[in-house]
């Protein structure tokens, strides 16, 4: 579990092929700010909202196996290129954010990105499919960054990005027409669940 709070932005440096027979990809990550002291291999980093697993690990980089699916259903990590970064969590660790699986939902495609003085007005549209699940002032994670909504409408969502979090991920790189990664709340999807569940026994 991840808490969408971005501890370093690092970069994707190589992208190799493996050569056991499968189809799946070893990124080598540059961490940047990220220590890397306590990972060990075996460990999970959120990689733009992507949980991945640690398998190789130097003094400031660190590598993953990426597969087909992962990489068909998800953004940015297809090339070289700056990501947002997060350690799992530690039972001990302070909840900033809200929960994140790291279990990316769809991919949004960015409809606006407008200056607020200082701040970023950040419009995004979502997949019909999780449109339901996306509420006013509820919880969203957009490339591994936990954000909270300011208006609903149909499929798109607007957020408000400050200064911040403009400076301390790539979300002030975005522009109209990017596409983003998007994890809805968990807790939309048990409710659903349940609701689903007590509709059933009813009928």
């Amino acid at each position: 579990m991840f808490s969408g709070i971005i501890a370093a932005v690092g970069r994707i440096t190589q992208l190799t092929p493996r050569n056991d027979g499968t189809p799946t990809v070893r990124l080598s990550v540059e961490a940047g700010a990220l220590g890397l002291a306590d990972v060990a291999v075996g460990d999970s980093i959120a990689c733009n909202g992507v949980c991945l697993t640690v398998v190789d690990k130097r003094a400031t980089q660190f590598d993953v196996d990426v597969s087909p699916e992962t990489l068909s259903c998800t953004v940015g990590l297809d090339a070289p290129g700056p990501i947002n970064l997060e350690k799992a969590l530690r039972l001990s660790d302070r909840l900033g954010g809200h929960l994140v699986s790291g279990h990316v939902d769809g991919v949004g495609e960015v409809v606006r990105f407008d200056p607020v003085g200082d701040n970023r007005l950040l419009e995004i549209r979502a997949p019909h499919e999780l449109a339901k699940y996306i509420a006013r002032k509820g919880s969203i994670t957009v490339n591994g960054v936990s954000l909270t909504t300011n208006t609903v409408n149909d499929a798109d969502f607007t957020i408000n990005l400050i200064p911040h979090t403009l400076d301390a991920t790539t979300l002030g790189k975005l522009q109209a027409g990017a596409r983003v990664n998007l994890e809805i709340d968990l807790i939309a999807r048990y409710v659903e669940r349940m609701i689903g569940s007590d509709a059933s026994e009813v009928n």
